[in-house]
């Protein structure tokens, strides 16, 4: 993921050196703040599809009792 991050970073046209007022490079800040923002995404798209997934989810017991009606006959 760090090739991805400096990829992504120098795309954005941040500087590759980030250096702070006491002169410490801030690019482990850069690594957490791309998981966090990954983390986020990854959120949100589970938040949109959860009805799909509960229905998804709600077909699958269905089937999982009808065969077990089936089997019990």
């Amino acid at each position: 993921m760090n090739e991805d991050i400096t990829r992504m970073a120098q795309e954005a046209g941040l500087p590759l050196a980030w250096v702070s007022a006491k002169g410490v490079i801030q690019w482990a800040q850069l690594e957490r703040f791309a998981a966090l923002v990954a983390a986020a995404e990854r959120e949100r798209i589970k938040a949109a599809n959860a009805p799909v997934i509960e229905n998804i989810n709600k077909h699958l017991d269905e089937m999982r009792a009808a065969i077990r009606a089936r089997g019990n006959t």
